[in-house]
Protein backbone atom coordinates (compact mmCIF):
# COMPACT_ATOMS: atom_id res chain seq x y z
CA UNK A 1 0.00 0.00 0.00
CA UNK A 2 1.30 3.46 -0.89
CA UNK A 3 2.22 5.98 1.78
CA UNK A 4 1.52 9.68 1.11
CA UNK A 5 3.60 12.15 3.12
CA UNK A 6 2.83 15.86 3.39
CA UNK A 7 6.15 17.69 3.14
CA UNK A 8 5.39 20.99 1.44
CA UNK A 9 4.82 23.53 4.21
CA UNK A 10 7.05 26.42 5.20
CA UNK A 11 7.74 25.31 8.80
CA UNK A 12 7.79 28.89 10.07
CA UNK A 13 7.73 27.89 13.75
CA UNK A 14 11.11 26.23 13.40
CA UNK A 15 12.61 28.85 11.12
CA UNK A 16 16.08 28.41 12.64
CA UNK A 17 16.47 25.47 10.25
CA UNK A 18 13.51 25.65 7.88
CA UNK A 19 14.95 28.81 6.34
CA UNK A 20 17.47 26.52 4.64
CA UNK A 21 15.54 23.30 4.06
CA UNK A 22 11.96 21.93 4.18
CA UNK A 23 10.83 21.15 7.72
CA UNK A 24 10.53 17.38 7.07
CA UNK A 25 14.19 17.37 6.04
CA UNK A 26 15.39 18.74 9.39
CA UNK A 27 17.56 16.06 10.92
CA UNK A 28 17.17 14.19 14.17
CA UNK A 29 19.79 11.60 14.94
CA UNK A 30 21.63 12.53 11.76
CA UNK A 31 18.74 11.74 9.39
CA UNK A 32 15.70 13.78 8.27
CA UNK A 33 12.56 13.29 10.34
CA UNK A 34 10.88 12.34 7.05
CA UNK A 35 13.28 9.40 6.76
CA UNK A 36 12.34 8.30 10.30
CA UNK A 37 8.65 8.24 9.35
CA UNK A 38 9.40 6.26 6.20
CA UNK A 39 11.47 3.78 8.17
CA UNK A 40 8.51 3.10 10.45
CA UNK A 41 6.21 2.34 7.55
CA UNK A 42 8.93 0.24 5.96
CA UNK A 43 9.22 -1.77 9.18
CA UNK A 44 5.61 -2.85 8.60
CA UNK A 45 6.25 -3.70 4.95
CA UNK A 46 4.98 -0.53 3.25
CA UNK A 47 7.78 0.70 1.02
CA UNK A 48 6.23 2.80 -1.73
CA UNK A 49 6.13 6.49 -0.87
CA UNK A 50 4.64 9.59 -2.49
CA UNK A 51 6.05 12.80 -1.05
CA UNK A 52 3.92 15.93 -1.47
CA UNK A 53 6.65 18.55 -1.76
CA UNK A 54 6.37 22.31 -2.12
CA UNK A 55 8.62 24.71 -0.24
CA UNK A 56 12.23 24.04 -1.31
CA UNK A 57 11.06 20.88 -3.07
CA UNK A 58 14.35 20.71 -4.96
CA UNK A 59 16.11 19.98 -1.64
CA UNK A 60 14.02 16.81 -1.15
CA UNK A 61 14.64 15.64 -4.72
CA UNK A 62 18.38 16.17 -4.44
CA UNK A 63 18.55 14.37 -1.08
CA UNK A 64 16.92 11.26 -2.52
CA UNK A 65 18.93 11.52 -5.74
CA UNK A 66 22.14 11.38 -3.68
CA UNK A 67 20.89 8.84 -1.14
CA UNK A 68 21.78 5.73 -3.15
CA UNK A 69 25.32 6.87 -3.84
CA UNK A 70 25.95 7.99 -0.28
CA UNK A 71 24.80 4.64 1.09
CA UNK A 72 26.73 2.40 -1.29
CA UNK A 73 30.28 1.09 -1.60
CA UNK A 74 31.58 2.32 -4.95
CA UNK A 75 34.70 2.32 -7.10
CA UNK A 76 35.59 5.12 -9.50
CA UNK A 77 37.86 4.11 -12.40
CA UNK A 78 39.61 6.87 -14.31
CA UNK A 79 42.27 4.70 -15.97
CA UNK A 80 42.94 5.19 -19.68
CA UNK A 81 40.63 8.17 -19.85
CA UNK A 82 37.65 6.27 -18.46
CA UNK A 83 35.08 7.62 -16.06
CA UNK A 84 33.37 4.51 -14.72
CA UNK A 85 31.60 3.89 -11.45
CA UNK A 86 30.97 0.43 -10.05
CA UNK A 87 28.55 -0.16 -7.18
CA UNK A 88 29.75 -3.08 -5.06
CA UNK A 89 27.16 -3.04 -2.30
CA UNK A 90 24.24 -0.82 -1.44
CA UNK A 91 22.91 -0.24 2.05
CA UNK A 92 19.78 1.55 0.88
CA UNK A 93 16.29 0.54 1.88
CA UNK A 94 14.20 -1.23 -0.78
CA UNK A 95 11.98 1.80 -1.35
CA UNK A 96 10.24 3.40 -4.29
CA UNK A 97 9.99 7.14 -3.70
CA UNK A 98 8.00 9.58 -5.84
CA UNK A 99 8.59 13.25 -5.04
CA UNK A 100 5.84 15.51 -6.44
CA UNK A 101 5.98 19.29 -6.59
CA UNK A 102 2.49 20.09 -5.29
CA UNK A 103 2.98 23.86 -5.35
CA UNK A 104 4.48 26.46 -3.08
CA UNK A 105 1.29 27.84 -1.48
CA UNK A 106 -1.03 24.84 -1.89
CA UNK A 107 -3.03 23.86 1.19
CA UNK A 108 -2.89 20.37 2.71
CA UNK A 109 -6.01 19.13 0.94
CA UNK A 110 -4.82 20.54 -2.36
CA UNK A 111 -1.53 18.71 -2.02
CA UNK A 112 -3.37 15.40 -1.51
CA UNK A 113 -5.61 16.13 -4.51
CA UNK A 114 -2.56 16.75 -6.71
CA UNK A 115 -1.13 13.26 -6.15
CA UNK A 116 -4.39 11.47 -7.03
CA UNK A 117 -2.98 10.14 -10.31
CA UNK A 118 -0.12 8.47 -8.44
CA UNK A 119 -2.43 6.79 -5.92
CA UNK A 120 -4.97 5.78 -8.58
CA UNK A 121 -8.06 3.92 -7.35
CA UNK A 122 -6.47 2.47 -4.23
CA UNK A 123 -6.63 3.06 -0.50
CA UNK A 124 -3.50 4.66 0.91
CA UNK A 125 -1.79 5.81 4.08
CA UNK A 126 -1.36 9.53 4.66
CA UNK A 127 0.53 11.38 7.34
CA UNK A 128 2.39 14.58 8.04
CA UNK A 129 6.13 14.79 7.51
CA UNK A 130 6.98 16.37 10.84
CA UNK A 131 6.00 13.92 13.58
CA UNK A 132 7.04 10.48 14.79
CA UNK A 133 4.88 7.83 16.39
CA UNK A 134 5.13 4.20 17.51
CA UNK A 135 1.62 3.32 16.33
CA UNK A 136 1.28 -0.27 15.10
CA UNK A 137 0.64 0.30 11.42
CA UNK A 138 -0.65 -3.23 10.80
CA UNK A 139 -3.31 -2.87 13.50
CA UNK A 140 -4.27 0.57 12.19
CA UNK A 141 -4.81 -0.89 8.72
CA UNK A 142 -6.81 -3.86 10.06
CA UNK A 143 -9.04 -1.47 12.01
CA UNK A 144 -9.65 0.59 8.88
CA UNK A 145 -10.55 -2.42 6.76
CA UNK A 146 -12.90 -3.76 9.45
CA UNK A 147 -15.12 -0.68 9.78
CA UNK A 148 -15.53 0.00 6.05
CA UNK A 149 -15.65 3.80 6.30
CA UNK A 150 -13.79 6.24 4.03
CA UNK A 151 -11.22 7.51 6.50
CA UNK A 152 -9.38 6.54 9.68
CA UNK A 153 -7.14 8.82 11.69
CA UNK A 154 -4.94 8.04 14.65
CA UNK A 155 -6.10 9.76 17.83
CA UNK A 156 -3.86 10.45 20.81
CA UNK A 157 -4.68 12.09 24.12
CA UNK A 158 -2.26 14.93 24.77
CA UNK A 159 -2.53 18.44 26.08
CA UNK A 160 -1.56 20.09 22.81
CA UNK A 161 -3.16 22.40 20.29
CA UNK A 162 -3.94 20.18 17.31
CA UNK A 163 -7.15 19.16 15.53
CA UNK A 164 -9.66 18.24 18.25
CA UNK A 165 -11.96 15.24 17.98
CA UNK A 166 -15.33 14.39 19.52
CA UNK A 167 -15.30 10.59 19.55
CA UNK A 168 -18.34 8.42 20.26
CA UNK A 169 -18.50 5.06 22.01
CA UNK A 170 -18.30 3.23 18.67
CA UNK A 171 -15.03 5.05 17.78
CA UNK A 172 -16.82 7.12 15.15
CA UNK A 173 -15.66 10.72 15.04
CA UNK A 174 -18.80 12.78 15.74
CA UNK A 175 -17.18 16.11 14.96
CA UNK A 176 -13.86 17.56 13.92
CA UNK A 177 -12.67 21.06 14.68
CA UNK A 178 -9.38 22.87 14.43
CA UNK A 179 -7.04 23.51 17.30
CA UNK A 180 -7.74 25.56 20.38
CA UNK A 181 -5.09 26.60 22.89
CA UNK A 182 -6.67 25.03 25.98
CA UNK A 183 -7.89 21.70 24.61
CA UNK A 184 -7.09 18.44 26.38
CA UNK A 185 -9.34 16.27 24.19
CA UNK A 186 -8.10 13.54 21.81
CA UNK A 187 -6.17 15.08 18.95
CA UNK A 188 -5.51 14.13 15.36
CA UNK A 189 -1.98 12.72 15.22
CA UNK A 190 -2.16 12.00 11.51
CA UNK A 191 -1.19 8.46 10.52
CA UNK A 192 -4.37 8.09 8.48
CA UNK A 193 -5.76 5.47 6.14
CA UNK A 194 -7.87 6.89 3.32
CA UNK A 195 -10.02 5.28 0.67
CA UNK A 196 -9.92 6.79 -2.84
CA UNK A 197 -13.35 8.38 -2.28
CA UNK A 198 -11.49 10.98 -0.20
CA UNK A 199 -10.61 12.86 -3.39
CA UNK A 200 -14.32 13.69 -3.87
CA UNK A 201 -14.15 15.78 -0.68
CA UNK A 202 -11.27 17.95 -1.87
CA UNK A 203 -12.10 20.80 -4.23
CA UNK A 204 -8.67 22.16 -5.13
CA UNK A 205 -5.47 23.87 -4.07
CA UNK A 206 -7.17 26.12 -1.53
CA UNK A 207 -8.74 23.24 0.41
CA UNK A 208 -7.40 22.75 3.93
CA UNK A 209 -7.72 19.01 4.54
CA UNK A 210 -8.24 19.44 8.28
CA UNK A 211 -11.27 21.68 7.75
CA UNK A 212 -14.06 20.99 5.25
CA UNK A 213 -13.01 17.47 4.11
CA UNK A 214 -12.59 16.03 7.62
CA UNK A 215 -15.52 18.00 8.99
CA UNK A 216 -17.77 16.67 6.21
CA UNK A 217 -16.58 13.10 6.74
CA UNK A 218 -17.32 13.40 10.47
CA UNK A 219 -20.82 14.74 9.79
CA UNK A 220 -21.52 11.84 7.43
CA UNK A 221 -20.20 9.20 9.83
CA UNK A 222 -17.34 8.35 7.48
CA UNK A 223 -14.44 9.28 9.76
CA UNK A 224 -13.22 6.79 12.36
CA UNK A 225 -10.51 7.04 15.02
CA UNK A 226 -7.86 4.51 15.90
CA UNK A 227 -6.88 5.13 19.52
CA UNK A 228 -3.16 5.13 20.14
CA UNK A 229 -1.95 5.09 23.74
CA UNK A 230 1.75 5.00 22.93
CA UNK A 231 4.23 7.62 21.81
CA UNK A 232 3.61 10.48 19.40
CA UNK A 233 5.47 13.75 19.02
CA UNK A 234 5.48 16.40 16.34
CA UNK A 235 8.46 18.67 15.74
CA UNK A 236 7.09 22.20 15.64
CA UNK A 237 9.99 24.03 17.28
CA UNK A 238 13.60 23.65 18.38
CA UNK A 239 12.61 22.52 21.86
CA UNK A 240 10.71 19.56 20.43
CA UNK A 241 13.58 18.80 18.05
CA UNK A 242 15.96 18.67 21.00
CA UNK A 243 13.57 16.33 22.86
CA UNK A 244 13.61 13.91 19.92
CA UNK A 245 17.39 14.16 19.63
CA UNK A 246 17.76 13.34 23.32
CA UNK A 247 15.63 10.20 22.96
CA UNK A 248 17.70 9.02 20.00
CA UNK A 249 21.02 9.70 21.73
CA UNK A 250 19.81 7.78 24.77
CA UNK A 251 18.59 4.90 22.58
CA UNK A 252 15.12 5.44 23.99
CA UNK A 253 13.29 6.53 20.83
CA UNK A 254 10.03 4.49 20.87
CA UNK A 255 9.38 4.86 17.13
CA UNK A 256 12.76 3.40 16.09
CA UNK A 257 11.59 -0.22 15.99
CA UNK A 258 13.92 -0.98 13.10
CA UNK A 259 17.14 -0.46 15.06
CA UNK A 260 17.83 -4.17 15.46
CA UNK A 261 16.32 -5.24 12.15
CA UNK A 262 17.40 -4.13 8.69
CA UNK A 263 14.35 -3.45 6.48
Amino acid sequence: MKVVLLAGGFGTRISEESAYKPKPMIEIGGMPILWHIMKEYSYYGHREFIICAGYKQEYIKKWFADYFLQNSDVSFDYNDGKNEMTVHQSHCEPWKVTVVDTGLNTMTGGRIKRIQKYVENESFFMTYGDGVCDVEIDKLLSFHKAHGKIATLTAVLQDQSKGVLDIGGDNAVKSFREKSISDGAPINAGYMVLNPEIFNYIEGDDTVFEKKPLESLAEEGQLMSFHHKGYWQCMDNMREKEQLEKLICGRKAPWMKWEDKYV
